[in-house]
C-alpha cells in the first residue's frame, strides 16, 4: 500500500471505514482479493513473489495494513519483506499492542514501514521510522509514504475527500469511496514532497492513483466495517497505465466478525 485514507469511530454505522490504493512494479505477480488457501481465515490479496500481503483482514475481524516508508537510496535488497508483517498479524492471536512490541524489537531489520493493526477493540500504529507505538484516535487518518498523518497532497486530498462523505452522517455508495481513490490529479510543484527521488519521478508519484509505464496503482481497495460487526471488503484491479484488468470485475467479500 502506499495510501491509506480512513475513518475510525466517526459515522452512525462503521466502525472503521478504510480506503486504500496499493502501488507497485507491474512485473510483481500478485493474486487478487481472496480467502487463503492455506490460512482460510484470511481474506486478503497476496504477494506471489514474498509470500505476504499489503492488507487483509480476518473473519474474527484482525485487520492490518501496510505502507512503504519512502528512503530513497536506502533499500537493503537482502532485508526481509515488509508483508510478512501483515500476514504475521492476520495469522498469529497476539493482541495488536503486544504484536506492534514485538515488531518493534525487530523493525530495524526491515526496510522503512508503516504499519496499522487492530481487531474489534483498537486500532493502533507503529513505524520503525517513529518513535512510539500509537493509538490510534477516533477521527480522520491519512497515512501514505511518511508518517501517519503527513500532511503529502495526496493524504490531505484524501482526508479531506472522505470527511465530506463521513460527514454527512447517512449511507454511501463504495463507488463515492472508489471515486476519490481515482483521482490522478498531480499537486503543483511547489507543493510536493521532497523525498529524495527526481522531480520528475517525485510529480509520478504524487496523485491518489499513479499511473507510469512501469510502476503505479495496481489495485484499490475499500473495508467497510460497521458497529453490527458486518465487515464488506471490495477491491478493484488495475493494469498498466491504470486500466481496468481484462477479465477483472470488483471483488466484493461480506461476512459478519465474529470477534
Amino acid at each position: 500500500m502506499c495510501l491509506i485514507i480512513f475513518a475510525y469511530q466517526s459515522h452512525p454505522d462503521y466502525r472503521l471505514v478504510l480506503a486504500a490504493n496499493r502501488d507497485e512494479f507491474y512485473d510483481r505477480p500478485t493474486r487478487h482479493l481472496a480467502y487463503w488457501d492455506d490460512a482460510p481465515e484470511i481474506l486478503a490479496g497476496r504477494d506471489l513473489k514474498a509470500g505476504g500481503t499489503w492488507m487483509g483482514v480476518t473473519r474474527t475481524g484482525r485487520i492490518a495494513a501496510i505502507t512503504n516508508y519512502r528512503e530513497a537510496g536506502s533499500i537493503r535488497e537482502n532485508a526481509p519483506s515488509r508483508g510478512d508483517l501483515v500476514r504475521g498479524f492476520l495469522m498469529g492471536g497476539s493482541k495488536p499492542y503486544d504484536y506492534l512490541k514485538a515488531v518493534r524489537d525487530k523493525g530495524q531489520a526491515y526496510n522503512g514501514f508503516n504499519l496499522i493493526i487492530g481487531d474489534a477493540k483498537g486500532l493502533y500504529y507503529y513505524s520503525n521510522h517513529g518513535e512510539s507505538i500509537q493509538t490510534i484516535e477516533p477521527g480522520i487518518h491519512g497515512l501514505s509514504n511518511h508518517l501517519l498523518n503527513t500532511p503529502w497532497p495526496k493524504v490531505i486530498q484524501g482526508k479531506s475527500r472522505l470527511l465530506s462523505l463521513i460527514d454527512r452522517k447517512e449511507a454511501f455508495s463504495h463507488e463515492n469511496i472508489f471515486q476519490i481513490l481515482s483521482d490522478r490529479s498531480i499537486p503543483s510543484d511547489d507543493d510536493l514532497p521532497d523525498t529524495g527521488v527526481d522531480l520528475a519521478w517525485e510529480r509520478v508519484l504524487s496523485p491518489l492513483f499513479i499511473t507510469s509505464d512501469i510502476y503505479g496503482t495496481r489495485c484499490a481497495s475499500i473495508l467497510l466495517w460497521k458497529h453490527t460487526g458486518e465487515v464488506t471488503f471490495l477491491e478493484r484491479t488495475f493494469g498498466r497505465q491504470g486500466g481496468v484488468k481484462q477479465g477483472m470485475a470488483t471483488q466484493s467479500y461480506t461476512f459478519i466478525a465474529s470477534e
